[in-house]
């Protein structure tokens, strides 16, 4: 059967790259003594999958991992045992038992949504709460992208669904699939060019929230609608932490 696997990533665990936290859960697997299902051939791997990997630097409260496992006994011992071997910096949120038809969490990724502060003494001049309504009015939002064949340009704008400020941090959705995938630095760094103003480096706090992919009709769940903000998105997701079933 398949699993997701929720979890969080925060403290000095953050600069460990996404190829490390994979090789982590492979051992932690095992200590955990978890029925996994492997791979066949010559050289046999366990069954994992992880959603969009998280840049090094960055927390998160919502990162996920599918696994397939012959046997459970409930879902909360799944959460047990791993937490048992964990480390400070990663802990199991939760895990869910997956329809048979459910996608991959890699493939079903369609948006993600983060808290973004500056760091202390590096915030900008700029009065954001006048500024960001008229920087979300604007049909094309341009950010050069810099690529190992070059540079290229980007309309960041389609791609923000949600943008807000407390005063004190943002909090955005944005695209997050294969064919988007916006950073919500580019965003910070296009609004403050939108102002004259250039994003220091260093300068942001980046936690992701959630990932979510696309909702099926039946089981919409729409984030937001249009506001104040100029925000006018109408896609509509769900958390990848609420496809499934609990086994008790």
């Amino acid at each position: 059967m398949k699993l997701r696997v929720k979890f969080r990533k925060y403290g000095p665990v953050r600069f460990i790259g996404h190829l490390d936290v994979m090789r982590f859960f492979q051992k932690a697997i095992r200590r955990a003594e978890l029925d996994i299902a492997y791979t066949g051939g010559f050289s046999p791997h366990q069954i994992m999958t992880f959603a969009a990997p998280l840049g090094v630097g960055l927390e998160s409260n919502g990162e996920y991992m599918d696994i397939e496992v012959h046997s459970l006994s409930s879902c909360q011992d799944v959460v047990d045992r791993l937490n048992a071997v964990s480390v400070y910096g990663i802990e199991i949120i939760s895990a869910r038992v997956l329809p048979d038809n459910a996608g991959n969490a890699m493939a079903s990724v369609a948006a993600a949504s983060y808290t973004v502060r500056f760091r202390e003494g590096r915030a900008p001049k700029t009065d954001i709460a006048q500024a960001l309504p008229g920087f979300l009015a604007k049909e094309n939002i341009p950010f050069i992208k810099e690529t190992k064949k070059g540079t290229r340009e980007l309309n960041l704008r389609p791609g923000i669904y949600e943008m807000k400020w407390d005063g004190t941090a943002f909090s955005m959705l944005v695209d997050a699939s294969s064919a988007g995938n916006i950073k919500p630095g580019q965003v910070i760094e296009a609004l403050l060019a939108e102002t004259g103003e250039t994003l220091q480096e260093n300068a942001l706090l980046i936690t992701r929230e959630d990932v979510y992919t696309e909702a099926d009709k039946s089981d919409k769940d729409e984030t937001s609608v249009e506001d104040e903000t100029g925000f006018r998105r109408t896609e509509q997701f769900v958390s990848l932490g609420k496809i499934g079933e609990i086994v008790a």
